[in-house]
């Protein structure tokens, strides 16, 4: 029994720190030149910026896959199927992480043939330039951010049902995914772009992702709900 306890306290805290890691490469790997009106001149010139952004973004998929990984052991155990839909949607959102780092490469490349070319003002460029970010963005804060937070809505439904963690905090998890959902699906049609709204919709699931992991590695799961 106490080395079941111990099991289980390990992985709450192995859990929580992959959330908190999620969010702190999340950060960094933001790459502010790619958004600028001249990325195509700004990104050769800030590489390392690029290759930065990009290795914290390859650093997500420990998360994206992890976390599901980690949570199945014991939420399997009372709905097997919820438990594995986490899973295979943490595995979807890590393929598309990839893609979108594959895409980002794609523009750097393009911005150094730009360079070497003498910067000029051939549409080629430019269409090609704006499709690859037409493609990271859709990619970005469409594929990865709904396979990803329909495995966040997926274990925090099961959390409600197991009581592992407080009730509160697995509702403001299904709360925050269902505004998260609702960001990328308006950003898919062009209903609003990547803008204050879009960062105020996408805020709650990310306050949640924080307090969980810290709740996590603090807290350890609640006991007398079948998890040790």
């Amino acid at each position: 029994m106490r080395k079941r306890i111990i099991s289980g306290r390990k992985s709450a805290v192995m859990t929580g720190a992959l959330l908190l890691a999620g969010l702190v490469t999340g950060l960094l790997s933001v790459v502010p030149v790619i958004d600028g009106a001249d990325y195509l001149i700004q990104s050769s010139t800030n590489e390392n910026q690029v290759l930065i952004g990009a290795f914290c973004q390859l650093l997500m998929v420990a998360t994206y896959i992890g976390v599901p990984l980690m949570l199945y052991p014991i939420l399997s155990k009372h709905n097997k199927g919820l438990a594995l839909g986490s899973v295979a949607f943490g595995i979807m959102a890590g393929v598309f992480i990839i893609a979108g780092v594959i895409l980002l490469l794609l523009l750097l490349a393009l911005s150094h043939e730009f360079t070497e070319a003498g910067s000029p003002n051939g549409s080629y460029f430019q269409t090609l330039g704006e499709l690859l970010r037409a493609g990271r963005d859709l990619v970005n804060h469409v594929a990865t951010t709904l396979a990803f937070v329909m495995a966040m809505l997926l274990f925090n439904s099961l959390f409600y049902r197991t009581q592992i963690v407080p009730r509160w905090l697995s509702v403001s998890g299904i709360a925050g995914s269902a505004l998260s959902i609702s960001a990328s699906l308006l950003f898919m049609i062009r209903f609003i772009g990547l803008d204050a709204t879009y960062m105020a919709l996408n805020i709650p699931i990310a306050c949640q992702q924080l307090v969980l992991g810290l709740w996590l590695i603090i807290q350890g799961y609640n006991r007398g709900n079948g998890n040790e």
